[in-house]
């Protein structure tokens, strides 16, 4: 039967899961030069109109329809037929189907608009539109069916609350292929690209946290004990994820900053986020400091590896949820989720195994996908042209700009 409250709750939370995309844009369009504000915050955007359509016509049938050999979702549910106000048993027995599909919608909305960070201030952006498309079908909505929607993976018992495979990983693994494939910015390691505009992306940050609390509550997909303990999980590593980050900021550089004390917070989100309603708070304290320091880490690694991921996605983002998926398979309860496993300090040596086998699974058919996708959209031109890329992506690629100055 249909719970009023479930229903409510989960309406709220994909409210709260669209804010971050609009509040992702804001976030990596403070962390860019001012040139290229619009661009970076249009490439968020129009995920909102591309990844929706998408969605409706295929990816939510793609990603939760009947399964086919653990691969794929059958087309049951394409143009969203059967998915009306009736209870999906499969998923979300007590709320509407059509409010489960909106709130993964959300999901799906976000994870491809994370990537462009990667490769900022260059990419094409009718280019970035076709990317979207086939990624979003190619690479999100079967990974999605392997863990959330009753495949290969879920049968092998991996989990995933509300993302660090489906989202973080991908996205993280993703952005790495494109700042490989796409190339460097003009000047990388000659020049300094400073953010033209930190109090913007700590408004990002902000909106981001808020939002992570329907991403990661509204995972328990009902008004339980499950969802209040994802949302005490998820700001307790926010909140170890900002401080751990800037103390070895500190002790590293001399200094701590708020560009830190951003990324410390999304990475602690990011890496909660797959244990945020399988583990305790104690848990989430030490997810949440080991979040800030392996990925200030990573981060300075990409230095050392010479690839140019501008806004640092393959180090907060694919770090963060490979991680926690990690993390997961170590200090996961029965005793906080019944409906869980106990991970390898709870003895449930196996479950580490299933998670060690979907992060390599997701790993691998993600980067081998994301690249032949850039290798096929190449043909409509990967990157602006150096003239274009000198002015900027707002005059170049939208003909306007954010500071009449």
């Amino acid at each position: 039967m249909i719970n009023a409250a479930d229903t409510a709750f989960l309406l709220v939370a994909a409210a709260l899961v669209l804010l971050m995309t609009p509040a992702l844009s804001v976030f990596y369009g403070g962390l860019v030069r001012r040139k290229n504000v619009l661009g970076t915050i249009m490439q968020s955007l129009i995920c909102i109109f591309l990844i929706t359509l998408v969605w409706i016509y295929l990816g939510y049938s793609l990603a939760f329809g009947p399964d086919i050999m653990g691969i794929i979702g059958s087309l049951k549910y394409a143009a969203l037929r059967g998915v009306g106000q009736a209870p999906s048993p499969d998923y979300a027995p007590t709320v509407p189907h059509i409010v489960f599909m909106i709130y993964q919608c959300m999901f799906a909305i976000i994870t491809p608009a994370l990537i462009t960070g990667a490769f900022a201030e260059r990419m094409r952006f009718r280019t970035f539109v076709v990317f979207a498309v086939l990624w979003s079908l190619l690479v999100y909505s079967p990974v999605c069916h392997w863990i959330w929607g009753g495949g290969w993976l879920a049968k092998l018992g991996v989990l995933d609350f509300a993302g660090g495979l489906v989202v973080h990983l991908t996205c993280g693994i993703a952005a790495l292929v494109g700042a490989i494939v796409v190339g460097p910015r003009r000047g990388f390691r000659r020049e300094a690209f400073m953010p033209h505009n930190l109090p913007l992306t700590v408004i990002g940050t902000g909106l981001l946290w808020f939002g992570w609390f329907g991403f990661n509550g509204g995972s328990a997909l009902a008004v339980n004990g499950i969802a209040a303990q994802a949302f005490i999980n998820t700001h307790i590593a926010g909140a170890m994820g900002l401080g751990s980050w800037i103390l070895l900021e500190w002790i590293h550089q001399g200094k701590p900053t708020t560009l830190g004390a951003c990324s410390g917070a999304i990475a602690g989100l990011a890496t909660i986020t797959p244990a945020a309603g399988f583990v305790g708070a104690n848990s989430a304290v030490l997810i949440g400091l080991l979040a800030g320091a392996i990925c200030y880490c990573a981060v300075l690694l990409k230095n050392k590896l010479g690839y140019d991921d501008s806004l640092d996605v393959v180090g907060i983002h694919g770090v963060g949820g490979l991680l926690g998926t990690f993390c997961l398979g170590l200090l996961a309860s029965k005793a906080i989720n019944p409906d869980g496993a106990n991970g390898l300090l709870f003895g449930g040596s196996s479950f580490l195994v299933s998670q060690l086998i979907g992060i390599l699974a997701v790993g691998v058919y993600t980067f081998v996908m994301t690249f032949v996708i850039f290798k096929v959209v190449s043909v409509l031109g990967l990157r602006i042209e150096p003239e274009e890329e000198v002015a900027g992506l707002d005059v170049t690629e939208h003909s306007e700009t954010a500071y009449n100055i």
